[in-house]
């Protein structure tokens, strides 16, 4: 078996994290991480190079969108997604803008998520 995947999810949510990352680990192949806040993500980011972040946008102290450009600032390439309990075009447009690759709303459909990780992280 070769590397596993690192994903790291960010939400201040933490019942949320915690769910979403039983669903993940249903995987083999990934390994998940969680962070409960912008400045956490940004040190893991820094110090292990994960594969994929999943980015919730309303955080306090600093919302996902100021995350997204720390992050990447540090790591261009990075692949995130962002995932938000409000659907907000504007919003939505400023994160694709900033770098993210995909943007979902709460609450998530697993299957769903699954299957745009597992194309992302095959490329």
């Amino acid at each position: 078996m070769g590397k596993k995947s690192q994903i790291l999810i960010v939400d201040d949510e933490i019942l949320f994290s915690k769910l979403l990352k039983l669903h993940l680990e249903e995987n083999p192949e990934y390994e998940i991480y969680l962070a409960n806040n912008g400045k956490t993500a940004i040190e893991f980011v820094k110090q292990n190079k994960p594969d994929l972040v999943l980015l919730d946008i309303i955080m306090p102290d600093m919302n996902g969108l100021e995350c997204l450009r720390q992050i990447k600032a540090l790591s261009p390439n990075l692949p995130v997604t962002m995932i938000t309990a409000v659907y907000d075009e504007e919003t939505g447009r400023r994160a694709f803008h900033a770098g993210a690759y995909d943007y979902i709303t709460k609450p998530v459909d697993a299957e769903y998520l699954k299957m745009a990780l597992q194309v992302k992280l095959c490329q």
